[in-house]
């Protein structure tokens, strides 16, 4: 993607401290933290909820509803 050096985070790190001041830096930091956390955390849980197998039940509606539509093409094509 991109890469920041350490020059870059140096001017990053001074605009805000000019930005926000030395009494809010780390009160930001701590915000910016929990933030990429709870972010991090449900990406996490996102792609473990992608990679379950679905439900046994949903597998064999699904199953059902592919085999009745198969059975209602092939009347349609007779």
């Amino acid at each position: 993607m991109f890469s920041i050096g350490m020059p870059e985070l140096i001017l990053v790190f001074v605009v805000a401290l000019l930005v926000f001041g030395p009494k809010k830096l780390p009160e930001i930091g701590r915000m910016l933290g929990k933030a990429m956390r709870e972010f991090k955390k449900a990406s996490d849980d996102f792609k473990e909820a992608l990679n379950q197998e679905p439900p046994e039940e949903i597998v064999k509606e699904v199953e059902a509803a592919l085999k009745a539509n198969k059975e209602k093409e092939g009347e349609i094509y007779k």
